[in-house]
């Protein structure tokens, strides 16, 4: 699923039916492992790797609280409660001091800011969990890379205009809904609509909305946890009790909206589906849904596939002529800004400013498109004036507005260095599409043909150590490295021959690696 904004790539969302997307799912789990040293548990929920729970996305019968703050994009929430825990943005109030994303714990302990409220205490995991224990648990974070799913006891079932809490009692409100009127009359109908258990989060899409339509949506999430609860009752551990939708209806129900123009569709079986939902849950928007039925395939009439292959490029060109350089390792992304071609027409530090500008509006773009996620460096070209990188700061905070992943940037620096998280949630735009590269095992090198070809002199000598070769060596290696030695290499082959008293003989052989090699022995007369 492509997501155009001005007929550019803005957002992609990848779901193949063999790996289907876990972010959402709801599963009776099994403890396997509480770790007191940790504050976190293993459990065991039918996958091939356990969740992980941390103490502060466990909410057990002494805290009758969640966070509900950030839920499906609604990052911004007003609630019924005071904050108790600064969030990572400034504009996100939470309902309690539990957090769902590392990245954000990082990023306070690095701000060394207190709290604007103490945070309320927590009995240890070990207090409430034991090995055994059958809990229903929700999928927050995908499993990456080796590590297993990050999982929280704080279930919440989204609809289409609300979002269901069951296991807290709080109602929230998107600040996007601009009206404080609008705000209050929504409050009021899904109070009126609401049982006397859980909690809800208006939606954005929810503005306008008839209290009949509202009250529809409350009776089916709360139907939808009824059937879970049964479920769970009847269901064995490690045992699925709930899955989200797939990334089709999934982004219909998170995305389209009024503000969208056109939504196009090319799988009519797809598009059948959709089309139900929405004459379901929007039908003033179905005249927006189509069926795209050309010969040209649907990516190539929008120009997404090279957009695509443009994201995994490691350089990202702008406009003025300078770029971005994006390197993701484990723990960190950091991005360099550079000046490239762009010289200016007045003087340097306006040369660096402007460029430093076009590169927060591409920077904050390809986060949302490549979903990276986690800590984020980025190095702006050093402005050696305070108001220049002031103006820096203003034009980055400005842009992360519109991302609708959490986000939270420091100050630059006067090195130029912006520390920043993002919330991740799922694998990056990268490890969606790309494997490993055999050859350079992730390291975006290979050894030279040069230290390739040494490395298989001193091999040849380790295995004459070894044993005995014979009076002709036969070497069998990759093309490229059998001819730099013929036409370079000429006297080390002499020497080696020398000390091997036999003659060496190269010959290339398909389907090596650079630095792999064979040998093989044969008579003189050969």
């Amino acid at each position: 699923m492509a997501l155009l904004e001005d007929n550019s790539l803005a957002e992609f969302y990848l779901e193949r039916d063999a790996h289907r997307g876990l972010v959402g799912n709801i599963y009776k789990g099994k403890v396997t492992r509480v770790l007191p040293g940790m504050q976190a548990a293993f459990v065991d929920i039918g996958l091939e790797k356990a969740g992980f729970l941390h103490v502060s996305d466990f909410q057990g019968e002494t805290d009758g609280l969640s966070s509900i703050a950030e839920v499906l994009g609604e990052e911004d929430v007003e609630t019924d409660e005071p904050p108790v825990v600064e969030a990572i943005d400034d504009s996100v109030q939470t309902a309690d001091g539990a957090n769902h994303d590392a990245a954000a714990v990082e990023h306070r302990a690095a701000r060394r800011k207190p709290p604007r409220r103490p945070q309320r205490s927590r009995l240890p995991i070990e207090q409430q969990l034991r090995r055994g224990q059958e809990i229903i648990v929700e999928i927050a974070k995908e499993p990456m890379g080796t590590k297993g799913a990050r999982l929280t006891s704080s279930i919440s079932l989204p609809g289409r205009y609300l979002v269901y809490t069951p296991t807290s009692n709080h109602l929230g409100v998107s600040r996007r809904i601009a009206s404080a009127e609008e705000r209050a009359r929504l409050r009021a109908a899904v109070n009126e609509a609401r049982p006397p258990q859980g909690g809800f989060i208006v939606r954005t899409a929810c503005e306008g909305l008839s209290r009949r339509d509202i009250q529809r949506d409350v009776a089916f999430l709360t139907k939808t946890w009824g059937s879970i609860l049964k479920k769970s009752e009847k269901g064995p551990p490690a045992s699925m009790l709930y899955s989200d939708l797939d990334v089709a209806l999934r982004t219909v129900r998170d995305l389209f909206s009024s503000e969208v123009e056109r939504l196009w569709c090319d799988d009519p079986d797809t598009y059948s589906r959709i089309v139900q939902f929405i004459q379901t849950y929007m039908p003033r928007l179905r005249a927006r849904a189509m069926l795209h039925q050309g010969q040209e395939p649907i990516f190539d009439r929008f120009d997404i596939e090279p957009q695509i292959e443009r994201a995994l490029d490691r350089k990202v060109w702008l406009k003025s002529g300078g770029y971005l350089v994006f390197d993701q390792a484990e723990a960190l992304t950091a991005i360099d800004v550079n000046t490239g071609r762009f010289v200016g027409k007045r003087n340097q530090d306006e040369t660096v400013l402007k460029t430093n500008l076009e590169a927060v509006e591409e920077v904050v773009k390809q986060l949302r498109l490549r979903n990276i996620g986690g800590i984020i460096i980025v190095d702006f070209i050093d402005m050696a004036r305070e108001t220049d990188r002031r103006k820096v700061s203003e034009a980055l905070g400005l842009a992360l507005k519109r991302d609708k992943a959490r986000t939270s940037a420091l100050k630059i620096s006067e090195l130029g260095l912006v520390q920043m998280t993002r919330k991740r949630t799922r694998e990056s735009l990268e490890a969606s599409l790309t494997d490993q590269c055999p050859r350079c095992q992730g390291r975006r090198v290979v050894k030279s043909i040069a230290t390739v070809a040494a490395e298989v002199i001193r091999g040849i000598r380790r295995e004459a150590a070894r044993r005995a070769l014979g009076d002709m060596v036969i070497v069998k290696l990759s093309s490229e490295v059998a001819r730099y030695l013929y036409d370079n290499g000429a006297k080390d082959l002499e020497a080696l021959e020398e000390k091997l008293g036999a003659k060496v003989v190269l010959r290339s052989k398909e389907g090596l690696e650079a630095g792999a090699f064979e040998l093989s022995q044969a008579p003189a007369a050969a």
